[in-house]
């Protein structure tokens, strides 16, 4: 864990060098400034965490550089020092916006106990500004949309790894989304601040693996005019994504494996080996315990990349996802071809609904914007859709029940698709609010289903009241 920045300032140097010591001893990063301008030069150059400032500086009013101070960085906690005659101008500065003040001279237990509390609420605030992102992040992401219970339980396996180091192998069929996943686990870990770098394997010619992981020095080969940082370079501080790493060659799997175990790479041509600080997410769609079978993946390297596993369901395999993601990319496609498509007909989204979609989220997606730009109405109609082929082995239901089995589906998406809203749904199904609650009510369906339960009650409420109306 990075060290907490603390920023020092007093004209009185023996004060400061005697501060600067205590607070390195306690495992803070101090920077020390004998002049408020200084102060506010570091504090304008990086961020800090908490700033001790003397309240009478030569030439300068420690009030003034308070003030400075929060006017760069609002929420840094300021402390001041000060002299007993002076503790009404101490006052004042924490009237103007100063976390607190010491009073001269002060003992080590008073100092620690002092920059503890005015540090406890900055990590606090920081814990909660995390807490807001990871909820952002997992649950209002804007390329991930899901609601599906599957998706909902690979979430909370993200946010319970995504702030480790633990190296990540992400499982999954092409289109599923690895590369997004990648990207809200390491959006939500203390390296989100540093570069998230990815590398398809399989595009990869195997001639030039080695150095576009690795780097090389210049002379290296032929073509090396000069020195070429790697990708697992440019990750440090960060992390590196390895999508499709089932592709990667045999001679390259051995060397990645020395990257994977001792977190430092060599470039080619060099003789010298660097130290990376790189947290590592790989995916792929294929078997690579079937691979390892084999022989055309490592058995070491295969270990030492599955410390967490995690699998990404087909779309197939969450349907529940497909109105909400169609809705998402319907407003994605809108803004591309400047258009303002309202929706689909129920013919269009029972046709959704059913296709086996086996380029997953990606084909659903560009189904969607090829729908978007050929239509010529304001909704979009199954003719501008994949047609769903019908296996010729799949018995025909009969009519009754095949009819029953996509009211069913129809309602339930018709919820989804509108949260769970009676009003919205009926609306859209082009039924009366009254008729369209019998039907949920004939097919044991619920909004409750698809959104908060007192809201999903209060709304059940409603309809019973227009139902009484309606009866009477």
């Amino acid at each position: 864990m990075d060290k907490e920045q603390i920023l020092v300032v007093d004209d009185d140097e023996g004060l400061l060098h005697l501060l600067k010591m205590r607070l390195s001893a306690e495992g803070f990063a101090v920077t020390s400034c004998t002049t408020g301008h200084e102060a506010l030069v570091e504090a304008k150059k990086k961020m800090f965490d908490l700033a001790v400032t003397d309240l009478r500086l030569r030439g300068e009013d420690g009030l003034d550089v308070t003030e400075e101070l929060l006017r760069i960085h609002p929420q840094l906690p300021v402390i001041i020092l000060t002299a007993h005659g002076s503790i009404p101008n101490a006052v004042e500065a924490m009237q103007r916006g100063a976390f607190g003040y010491l009073t001269k001279p002060f003992d080590d237990k008073e100092l620690k106990a002092t920059i503890e509390k005015a540090l406890s609420q900055q990590r606090m605030s920081k814990e909660i500004q995390r807490l807001k992102s990871l909820v952002k992040e997992l649950y209002g992401l804007e390329n991930v949309v899901a609601r599906s219970p599957a998706m909902q339980r690979l979430f909370q396996q993200i946010a319970q790894v995504a702030d480790s180091d633990a190296t990540i192998l992400l499982f999954g069929e092409t289109g599923t989304g690895k590369e997004v996943m990648a990207r809200v686990a390491h959006t939500n870990s203390r390296r989100s601040k540093g570069p998230f770098v990815a590398l398809n394997c399989a595009a990869i010619p195997e001639a030039l693996f080695e150095s576009e992981l690795f780097g090389h020095v210049r002379g290296a080969f032929t073509s090396a005019h000069g020195a070429k940082k790697g990708l697992f370079q440019s990750a440090n501080g960060g992390t590196i994504f390895l999508d499709e790493i089932g592709e990667m060659p045999l001679s390259m799997q051995v060397k990645l494996l020395r990257a994977v175990q001792e977190r430092e790479v060599r470039e080619v041509g060099s003789e010298l080996s660097t130290k990376i600080d790189v947290r590592i997410i790989a995916a792929t769609n294929k078997d690579l315990g079937e691979a390892v079978k084999n022989g055309s993946f490592r058995n070491d390297l295969y270990y030492r990349i599955s410390v967490v596993p995690l699998f990404i369901p087909p779309l197939r395999d969450r349907r529940d996802d497909i109105p909400l993601l169609a809705q998402h990319f319907l407003k994605i496609s809108n803004q591309r071809a400047n258009k303002d498509v309202r929706g689909f007909t129920p013919t269009a989204l029972h046709r959704l609904m059913v296709n086996p979609w086996p380029g997953n989220v990606r084909e659903l997606e560009n189904a969607i914007e090829k729908a978007v730009v050929m239509t010529r109405q304001d909704m979009i109609t199954p003719d501008l859709l994949p047609s769903v082929g019908v296996s010729p082995d799949t018995p025909l239901k009969p009519l009754t029940e095949a009819k029953e089995e996509f009211e069913r589906t129809y309602l339930k998406n018709v919820l989804q698709l509108t949260g769970g809203n009676i009003s919205r749904a009926a609306q859209f199904a082009g039924r009366y609010r009254a008729d369209f609650y019998k039907m949920l009510r004939k097919y044991g369906l619920h909004p409750s289903t698809t959104k908060g339960k007192i809201e999903a009650d209060i709304e059940e409420m409603e309809d019973e009241s227009t139902l009484m109306e309606a009866d009477r």
